[in-house]
């Protein structure tokens, strides 16, 4: 079933949120590269889906995640965080997304709830002033102080330095 949670075909992904539209389910949109997954990712999404009814993740593609973090990045390939993040019981379905910003898909999906991390201000969240025009809104989650990708990856590096 990992499968039906992955969606890379725009034209299914219309389909699901008309079905979801259909049985009145408030849809919630988040998206990140989520390179390695962590408690972190986890507390965010599982907050963020209780924002609604179905949460619909926009996950980076490789391409992407390398031009927002730098060469070195992502260390997990896009098959594999897409799995994963679809593999958490938070998140209804994953789609992956080759642009730098996730605007085209939140115009696809048009979500009741656009979600994002407490780091950013809501008016410069990416597709904010779209859902609040059409009477959606826009709301941030806290992060867990101390767990992100570029912590965890500081701490590997520092322990396992050559």
């Amino acid at each position: 079933m990992l499968e039906n949670k992955v969606i890379t075909d725009y034209a299914a992904l219309r389909r699901i949120v008309s079905r979801l539209r259909k049985s009145a389910k408030r849809i919630v949109f988040t998206n990140g590269c989520f390179d390695i997954i962590h408690y972190g990712h986890v507390k965010y999404l599982e907050e963020a889906a209780r924002k609604g009814d179905a949460l619909i993740v926009g996950v980076n593609s490789d391409s992407s995640v390398r031009r927002i973090k730098g060469k070195t990045r992502p260390l997990v390939c896009q098959r594999d965080r897409l799995r994963v993040v679809a593999a958490l019981e938070s998140v209804r379905f994953v789609a992956p997304f080759s642009q730098d910003t996730p605007l085209a898909l939140i115009r696809m999906v048009r979500p009741d709830v656009l979600v994002k991390g407490a780091d950013w201000k809501k008016k410069d969240i990416v597709g904010s002033e779209f859902v609040k025009s059409y009477g959606g809104k826009v709301e941030t989650i806290c992060f867990v102080p101390g767990k992100s990708t570029t912590v965890l990856i500081k701490k590997i590096a520092r322990l396992y330095k050559a």
